[in-house]
């Protein structure tokens, strides 16, 4: 038996660090914050549409943009009309099923989105600028990691529910 302390993860060590980390990005107003500053007035589920399809660099069909955002296509559509009467997407033809439509950001969209993501990538950047190369990278790994298992865990448990 080893004298070593266990050195696992304690989840309770973690949580209220979550906690802060939500507090603190809801208190701050970050997507509002960021949307003032680059001159989009949308409210966060359309402009989570946009960012969708920026981060997906293709057009998606309203089930995909739904699956992406972990929400019914009912949800995506009705903020679609909106994005659409704005001029930020359209709808085109599937290449692969002439009677399905993708949605597709204009250059109007795009540049919308890339300003707001160039904005708060920006501040997150800032925020590690003294970091060395390997914590961020160490950092970027990890909580993508977390996030996945987490995300898988909870929909696991989502399906047996149900």
């Amino acid at each position: 038996m080893s004298d070593r302390k266990d050195d696992r993860l304690d989840p309770s060590a973690v949580l209220p660090h979550l906690m802060q980390l939500s507090a603190v990005l809801n208190r701050s107003q970050l997507t509002e914050r960021a949307m003032d500053r680059v001159g989009i007035a949308l409210d966060r589920p359309a402009l989570t549409v946009l960012i969708t399809l920026r981060m997906a660099g293709q057009p998606l069909r309203v089930g995909e943009i739904a699956t992406r955002m972990q929400v019914v296509g009912p949800h995506v559509t009705r903020h679609l009309h909106e994005l659409e009467r704005r001029g930020l997407v359209h709808r085109v033809t599937d290449p692969n099923d002439q009677r399905a439509r993708l949605i597709e950001l204009t250059s109007q969209g795009d540049a919308a989105a890339g300003r707001y993501l160039e904005t708060v990538l920006g501040w997150f950047t800032d925020a590690v600028a003294e970091w060395s190369d390997e914590d961020r990278r160490v950092f970027g790994t990890l909580l993508t990691r977390f996030v996945g298992d987490v995300t898988s865990r909870l929909a696991d448990s989502d399906d047996q529910a149900t």
